[in-house]
């Protein structure tokens, strides 16, 4: 008997590779998908589409959802507890394993396993360590279709939000900007590939800027970030 999993669930591009794979590998039953959503605005956290687009997702790949609901602004504390919470529900179904699609940010994967391991569950990363640039092109030959919600102003200007992910695209990113956009550059939602059923219609809606404080460094502000969030509307 396969141990079961659960599959943390962004809607984006990595998720969906490393979706993929897990499928493809077939060393785990999966579940279902767990998304981390907005409670005041019903969209996903930081990529920003909304849960109706969600649940078609899980719709087409046949699987169930789990939303955990996040407040607007959470302390990290109120993150954890929701999170554990959650996750003790999980592993109390004979889950032991989560999957993840990070590939290269240490720390993170280092406090997911961490957290984790408090409840007696591994982690699984099968992305992990593999070159953003080849991770990419296999995406899109093997033809998923991604379309881009949010790009931090930081990294990428008003511009890249709500543009199809192709080769152009890659082409048209400033040196800085990791293919995958893993140091959070974009945030994406993939809405065709091999995992689906049936593709996900929308429309492209209104691009919208949105500021968050910084963090408070020796007790001052020091300045926003900025995001552009492409809106998506359900057909």
């Amino acid at each position: 008997m396969k141990p079961k999993a659960i599959f943390n669930w962004s809607s984006g591009k990595d998720s969906a590779l490393a979706l993929y794979k897990i499928l493809k590998e077939d060393h785990f039953e999966v579940t279902s998908l767990l998304t981390s959503i907005n409670k005041d605005f019903q969209r996903i956290s930081m990529h920003g589409v909304h849960v109706s687009l969600l649940e078609k997702q899980a719709e087409s790949l046949n699987l169930d959802l789990i939303k955990m609901e996040i407040p607007k602004e959470p302390s990290m504390k109120e993150y954890q507890d929701i999170m554990l919470k959650t996750m003790k529900g999980i592993r109390s179904q004979g889950v032991t394993h989560s999957v993840f699609g990070d590939i290269f940010l240490e720390d993170l994967k280092q406090y997911r396993e961490k957290q984790l391991d408090t409840i007696g569950m591994n982690a699984v990363f099968p992305l992990w360590q593999q070159n953003t640039t080849d991770l990419i092109h296999e995406f899109l030959g093997l033809g998923f279709k991604t379309i881009v919600t949010c790009v931090n102003e930081t990294y990428l200007d008003k511009s890249f939000a709500g543009r199809i992910i192709d080769d152009n695209f890659i082409k048209d990113l400033p040196d800085n900007v990791d293919p995958c956009g893993e140091n959070g550059e974009f945030h994406t939602f993939t809405f065709d590939g091999p995992i689906f059923k049936n593709k996900i219609d929308f429309e492209v809606g209104e691009i919208v800027k949105k500021t968050y404080p910084k963090p408070k460094v020796d007790g001052n502000e020091d300045g926003d970030y900025v995001f552009w969030f492409c809106d998506l509307i359900l057909k």
